[in-house]
């Protein structure tokens, strides 16, 4: 039986750019509960104020997984008993209690600069303390592989003493990322141990996934990793990746299906909280995993999914994309217009007239891939399905620094069913004013204009040499109610192209409502 573990909140959040604050904690926390992860580690008590209310607050959410509190061994300078990072590990008042301990000779000679005797002295004690206080202890055996390949000798003593001391399982780390997967399994088959192991892996040499599989081969059962892989320089071996490994590949059962089927929204979420952008190439849960942009693949997908997916997306919780681009052929478009219930025979002239309209766009630089709204509307306006309820006649857009402070103004002319009018408003900066402006003119006609935003906004430039006379492409996001869409415009003046990205959008948002 394979144990999962989850270090987002103390690893995982040493991740650069990533600062969780306590509810950013909590929501976490209740997150991976939702995936059916046995152990979460919560943070490392007494480091900082957070991790000590943490523990504290989520007693609260009556969570299924054990939640763990992580530390160090005791000071050299103090004796278990007298160390105030002990003390705060019991303080947090969990089950269960996580800590780290030197393995490798090199990092107890240089780092702690103590005595290889007394560095298992420290390990003895300080476990030997903790369970004498009703506590579980989990060691974490850092840079365990460095310190075997190093000293193997000393390396086994320093594991073996803390299962001496009473430590439940041993999890041996490849705290620096750099061991390689054969290495991990043989060294750990060799150890022939009689006791628990866990495995913790580190991808600084994109392995941190294979060594924890290697780990397993071995006959470790604790898993340790961090969701989407978050983690101090290349981060953590990923648990997005590992559940679906083992319950997927390996026919363990860690999660129950239903569980496994929130694993790419769990991803997702922990992403928003963490404020980074998920990757889209992320295996199992990113958003282009079961992507399928050329014709020759879309049309095999549309018959049978399994010639180009190795397992269903449904089972993560992912989605099925079929991309439209130049290198779209009619599947791919009748795929879509299927998705916008359009009706479209293979050999129509209507296929044929919007697959030459594509292509001819993307030979201008337009990307339809991740602006799916504006090739919905393509695909309406090139069949005569729809009719724009308004139209930009003209605007003007004006930056002026006065007093200090730059001020942008846009003018827009526009004409609905019912008038034509001038509007001005000012933004923050030039494509933020022209936005306000058309909002504003057809707010008093279209209300619900209102409940859509934009989220995010890209600039490319499509031919760099040409400088700032290039093409440039604009890329919006927005979101309503039901969901995100994205919008594509094209032009030599970067304000004309976000002004295209941006009626897309309110012309299909408004589309929608019809």
């Amino acid at each position: 039986m394979v144990e999962l573990y989850d270090t987002t909140l103390r690893d995982g959040a040493q991740t650069e750019g990533i600062s969780f604050s306590l509810l950013d904690k909590i929501a976490v926390a209740l997150a991976i509960d939702r995936l059916g992860i046995r152990y979460i580690e919560g943070g490392w008590p007494g480091s900082n104020k957070k991790d000590d209310q943490f523990f504290s607050k989520i007693k609260k959410e009556n969570l299924s997984a054990e939640i763990i509190a992580f530390g160090s061994t005791a000071h050299p300078k103090y004796s278990a008993s007298d160390d105030p990072n002990i003390s705060a590990l019991l303080s947090a008042k969990t089950k269960i209690i996580t800590i780290f301990g030197k393995t490798w000779d090199f990092q107890v000679k240089k780092a702690l600069r103590i005595s290889l005797d007394e560095n298992l002295k420290l390990i003895d004690d300080s476990i030997s303390y903790l369970v004498s206080k009703g506590k579980r202890v989990f060691f974490d055996a850092e840079h365990f592989f460095d310190g075997y390949k190093a000293n193997p000798a000393y390396a086994k003593k320093a594991i073996e003493t803390a299962v001496n001391a009473g430590a439940s399982v041993i999890i041996l780390c490849d705290t620096n990322g750099g061991t390689l997967p054969h290495q991990i399994e043989e060294i750990i088959s060799g150890l022939k141990a009689g006791y628990p192991l866990g495995i913790h892996s580190h991808n600084d040499s994109e392995l941190a996934c294979a060594n924890t599989l290697a780990g397993i081969r071995a006959g470790c059962t604790q898993v340790q990793g961090t969701i989407n892989g978050y983690g101090e320089r290349c981060g953590n071996a990923n648990l997005c990746s590992i559940i679906p490994l083992l319950k997927l590949k390996l026919g363990m059962d860690v999660v129950s299906d239903d569980r496994l089927k929130s694993l790419t929204e769990v991803s997702r979420l922990i992403s928003e909280i963490a404020n980074i952008a998920p990757r889209p190439f992320q295996p199992y849960v990113g958003s282009s995993v079961f992507a399928h942009k050329a014709g020759i693949h879309a049309s095999a997908v549309t018959k049978e999914p399994a010639t180009y997916e190795h397992i269903k997306p449904e089972d993560v919780g992912n989605t099925r994309r079929i991309l439209i681009s130049e290198l779209a052929g009619s599947s791919s478009i009748l795929h879509k217009a299927g998705e916008l219930k359009i009706d479209l025979s293979k050999d129509s002239k209507e296929t044929k007239r919007i697959i030459n309209e594509i292509k001819r766009l993307e030979n201008e630089g337009y990307h339809f891939e991740s602006a799916e709204a504006s090739f919905e509307l393509l695909i309406d306006k090139a069949l005569g399905l729809y009719k724009s309820p308004f139209t930009l006649k003209s605007f003007r857009v004006i930056v002026r620094k006065e007093e200090g402070r730059l001020i942008s103004e846009a003018v827009v002319k526009v004409c609905t069913e019912k008038e034509e009018s001038y509007t001005v408003a000012e933004g923050d900066g030039p494509v933020n004013a022209l936005d306000s402006a058309i909002r504003k003119a057809l707010e008093k006609h279209y209300p619900e204009i209102t409940g859509m935003q934009l989220i995010d906004y890209k600039v490319r430039v499509l031919d760099a040499k040409k400088g700032t006379a290039a093409r440039v492409r604009v890329l919006i996001e927005s979101k309503d109610r039901e969901g995100h869409f994205g919008t594509v415009g094209v032009s030599e003046n970067i304000i004309e192209a976000s002004c295209e990205a941006m009626l897309d959008a309110i012309e299909y948002f408004l589309l929608k409502r019809r």
